[in-house]
């Protein structure tokens, strides 16, 4: 499979990240649609050549389609997922509905399914014949769409398929790695979002660069326990998808969870915090699943256990920090 045989693309899913990615993909050279839920978003993007609802201020490009009709994803060469993580076994199993070949399906979204514990290619898998791979990395909608220096990994277990895409999306300015370790960038994508609300919490208490670093050195020695459980390559976790992901994740708020964990350290409560948002913050959805998968494997993973606690036992954020600062010492690599 060569870069020439893609030359169309759909993008499901209208947020910030998926009209980044139909920008991205336009700029590669590819005729280009992007699938929104909603079809008076779809009108309105069409007509303002702007998605101001999710990711304002930037002009699409004029050539780029955008539609509600999910029957125009039939006869394309790609499809990129851009829909939360929790809906991509609904999402998925209407798409294939309107498949008339095969076709790979590269999920962009970070997280585990809720009531499975399952990764999100094997959701794909169950629910379809679509063919998926992972796209995962440091990366933020508004600097893509900026044409800002980004790269990613794309992992996919077809290595010839997996560069034949890379070669098709990537720009000067978006550059796509590729990997065969499709659970290890999964796992980095999705466990980052609920350290990322820890190191958060850590900021909006205002407790200091000092301890922010060392937090964020912690969460990353709980990622790398859960990816060696779970049979993950260890160098792939030192990678974009890993440790790149996990450090733009947890230093900045345009990430979601990383200032929504500000939000909860400064005292506001969770639920007032989600109400305020249009987008979705992956790590409040995914840090039960982590907590549970972690159990299952026997990993110890403090950090994300105490942000489970605070996002889905309700449970004292200080009281929580009390219990992790409590821990008894120990050599710092066991």
């Amino acid at each position: 499979m060569t870069a020439a045989r893609f030359s169309t693309a759909c993008v499901i899913g209208a947020g910030a990240w998926g009209t980044a990615l139909a920008t991205m993909c336009v700029r590669a050279g590819l005729h280009t649609t992007l699938w929104c839920r909603s079809a008076d978003l779809a009108e309105a993007i069409t007509a303002e050549r702007e998605n101001t609802k999710y990711l304002p201020g930037y002009r699409l490009p004029e050539d780029l389609q955008v539609t509600s009709n999910l029957s125009e994803i039939a006869g394309k060469d790609l499809l990129i997922l851009a829909t939360p993580a929790q809906a991509t076994r609904g999402v998925v199993s209407g798409l294939s509905e309107h498949i008339n070949k095969p076709v790979p399906l590269i999920i962009t979204a970070k997280g585990l399914e809720r009531d499975s514990n399952k990764f999100l290619t094997d959701v794909a898998r169950e629910s379809s014949d679509l063919q998926p791979l992972v796209l995962s990395g440091p990366s933020f909608a508004a600097d893509v769409v900026a044409g800002l220096p980004t790269a990613i990994t794309l992992a996919g277990h077809d290595a010839e398929q997996a560069s034949a895409i890379a070669q098709a999306l990537s720009t000067r300015s978006f550059r796509i790695y590729v990997s065969g370790d499709v659970k290890g960038v999964q796992i980095g994508g999705a466990v980052k979002n609920v350290l990322a609300i820890a190191v958060g919490i850590c900021a909006g208490k205002s407790l200091g660069a000092s301890a922010q670093a060392a937090l964020l050195a912690r969460s990353f020695a709980e990622l790398r326990r859960l990816a060696a459980a779970l049979g993950a390559q260890p160098e792939t976790l030192f990678g974009l998808s890993g440790l790149g992901d996990l450090v733009l994740t947890c230093s900045s708020t345009q990430s979601r969870n990383f200032s929504l964990g500000v939000e909860l350290g400064k005292g506001v409560d969770l639920e007032t915090i989600l109400a305020s948002r249009t987008a979705v913050s992956e790590g409040v959805h995914t840090a039960g699943v982590v907590r549970t998968v972690a159990a299952l494997h026997h990993v110890e993973m403090p950090v994300c256990e105490a942000v489970a606690r605070i996002v889905s036992d309700g449970a004292n954020v200080d009281d929580e920090i009390t219990q992790l600062m409590s821990r008894p010492l120990r050599a710092e690599h066991d």
